[in-house]
């Protein structure tokens, strides 16, 4: 069986699907792009401020569903440009702590809204 996870303080599907599913233990975000879900706008600053973005909006989808970043075994990262991986990991440091999630990380020819990070996670309850 499986829940729609669902918050207004992350962005809304701009499509059909879901902003996460929980099934069983585990919930399933759907890739959280670096919109501010105040101005549907992505914050200036470029992939330091949409890195801080897509978590914020990560952490805001993992609490609507009762968890924490602590809660997150595996994350996916996609960036638009790979060259941006150290400044993506430096603030990516920042939200997570030992043990780390497992992750992916992968460079893509565009992402939607011509955003240069998105960021999709695995949490686990209990």
């Amino acid at each position: 069986m499986k829940k729609v996870i669902n918050t207004q303080a992350a962005p809304a599907a701009i499509g059909p699907y879901s902003q996460a599913i929980e099934a069983g233990n585990l919930v399933y975000t759907s890739g959280q792009l670096p919109i501010d879900p105040a101005t549907g706008a992505f914050p200036e600053g470029g992939i330091k401020a949409q890195t801080r973005q897509s978590l914020t909006n990560v952490e805001a989808v993992l609490k609507a569903a009762g968890l924490n970043m602590n809660a997150v075994v595996k994350t996916t990262v996609f960036l638009a440009d790979m060259a941006d991986f150290a400044d993506m990991n430096s603030v990516y440091s920042e939200f997570f702590a030992e043990p780390f999630p497992a992750r992916s990380a992968v460079a893509v020819k565009t992402l939607p809204k011509g955003a240069l990070v998105e960021i999709e996670v695995v949490a686990a309850k209990g």
